[in-house]
């Protein structure tokens, strides 16, 4: 975080001043994503939909690739503002392996839509946690420009490929910030811890009944199927009459003819809502009213109450409950056939998988620590250098390793102060994804000790040639703290059926 130092003589104050107490800033910031199931649910599926199909559309989260920044030297060391300290890693079972650099199960991306409704993605890593439901990323894959909005339908995919989720979707609840970030747009703070609700995936379809379907709160719809005559005879006996489980359409359009037509024809009726009723013309054409067919039907307070169809409710001077039923006109040729549907009510199916640090793991967290440290650096990227050249496709994970920075720096253009740095070529897609120290490239953990903020083409040749982060001291591990004890939920039961 900046801090700003004034001698005290220049400031007019003495010392005994000074030592009274006061009320200090806050440091975190909270702000509420997605905490309900039936919403978490929704925003999983509107990403899983059509085999993944708004994954892929997804394009990473950046800057005009020519707007990239310099580094220049702050002076300043930034010391940490405390003692040092570190929680474990989770491990998980075995990860891929890539050439030298093994992968970890816990990298992913993070998915959202930003503000104009594009379809957008970061990088991101699965953390340690009490409750083992935390995502580590740049604020600013959550955050939006440093206000209290946060972006919409936030998930996270861990080990995410080509559009597909092998160890399921986890959706963001709640979302932790450095105060600054959220409030100043300061990247010094630019860093987010998320808790994430419980992953599943989605596991197939079952047909159920209407008073099912009616109650699923999950992903469902309603398809008309043909049948013949005889089953839709069948269907009416068995229910007691026309129900919402089937009924019959009479004639399709192109047996629709003029009330002038010479041949033979007959008179067939669609019921319609009493506005487009009171909307139609009078007389014997084809879309006029048909006052011999209203029907007027009284019914339960129950059916009342649970009638979706397009006739009219009343409550009648005596109190009865009433269903007014509206008909329009139309002329057909005598020989059109009679079409008979049933339908067909599904809903969709999901898989619990349980907490992601039970799933993928989690790496561990450090804060305080000395800069020139060994870091190993994972993400998507994407983006193309600022001369054009588009070496990645953000589909898989690449990595850095190196020391970082011994001094913080200053990047112009964002509000940052004191920022580590690490030389790297990776471009913005990458942003958010975990600065690892002590990486243990056989049990694939480490220490997330910074995430990817800024990209700085450094030496002025149209290549992105550093990355920097957010240096992680006790203001970060406080954001962590309170992120540490998110509860989270299950989103879906034992049955597929999805949780309130």
């Amino acid at each position: 975080m900046k801090r700003l130092l004034i001698p005290l003589a220049a400031a007019g104050l003495s010392a005994a001043v000074l030592a009274s107490p006061a009320t200090a800033a806050p440091s975190w910031e909270s702000e509420d994503l997605l905490p309900k199931p039936v919403d978490a649910y929704s925003a999983a599926n509107f990403w899983l939909d059509s085999n993944g199909a708004a994954l892929r559309k997804a394009t990473q989260y950046n800057l005009d690739a020519k707007d990239v920044p310099k580094v220049v030297s702050s002076g300043s060391k930034g010391a940490p503002d405390g003692k040092p300290g570190m929680t474990g890693p989770t491990t998980a079972p075995k990860a891929g392996t890539s050439k030298n650099v093994n992968l970890p199960k816990t990298i992913g991306k993070v998915f959202f839509l930003d503000r104009s409704g594009h379809y957008r993605w970061c990088s991101a890593t699965s953390i340690q946690s009490r409750n083992r439901n935390l995502v580590a990323t740049a604020g600013h894959c959550v955050f939006e420009n440093g206000k209290a909005d946060v972006y919409r339908k936030w998930i996270f995919v861990p080990g995410y490929y080509q559009g597909k989720a092998p160890w399921g979707v986890y959706v963001g609840a709640y979302a932790f910030t450095a105060y600054d970030l959220d409030t100043y747009d300061d990247y010094d703070g630019d860093y987010a811890f998320v808790a994430v609700h419980n992953g599943f995936s989605l596991s197939g379809t079952k047909q159920v009944s209407k008073a099912d379907y009616d109650k699923w709160l999950g992903d469902k719809w309603a398809k008309d199927v043909e049948i013949t005559q005889a089953e839709y005879t069948k269907c009416v006996d068995l229910h007691g009459g026309e129900t919402p489980d089937c009924w019959a359409k009479l004639a399709t359009n192109a047996d629709i003819v003029g009330p002038d037509y010479t041949g033979e024809k007959k008179r067939a009726f669609k019921e319609v809502s009493k506005e487009e009723y009171d909307k139609a013309p009078t007389g014997n054409g084809n879309g006029a009213q048909e006052p011999a067919k209203t029907v007027v039907d009284q019914v339960t307070k129950s059916e009342y109450e649970a009638y979706k169809g397009v006739g009219y409710r009343k409550i009648d001077a005596s109190g009865n409950y009433t269903i007014t039923h509206y008909f329009l006109g139309y002329w057909v040729k005598e020989t059109t056939k009679t079409l008979y549907f049933k339908t067909v009510f599904t809903v969709g199916l999901a898989k619990d998988l349980g907490r992601l640090g039970d799933v993928v793991g989690g790496q561990g967290f450090a804060w305080n620590q000395p800069l020139g440290q060994q870091v190993t650096v994972f993400g998507y990227p994407s983006a193309p250098h600022p001369d054009g050249d588009r070496p990645f496709t953000g589909v898989t994970p690449k990595w850095c390793t190196g020391k970082t920075g011994t001094k913080s720096v200053q990047v112009n253009m964002f509000k940052v102060e004191t920022h580590q740095v690490l030389k790297c070529s990776m471009t913005w897609g990458a942003d958010g994804g975990p600065w690892l120290m002590k990486y243990n490239n056989s049990k694939r953990t480490g220490y997330v000790n910074g995430v990817t903020s800024v990209f700085a083409d450094n030496d002025g040749n149209d290549r992105i040639d550093y990355i920097s982060s957010a240096i992680f001291d006790g203001e970060t591990a406080d954001v962590y703290n309170k992120a540490n004890y998110a509860e989270t939920k299950k989103i879906v039961g034992p049955n597929g059926e999805l949780l309130k």
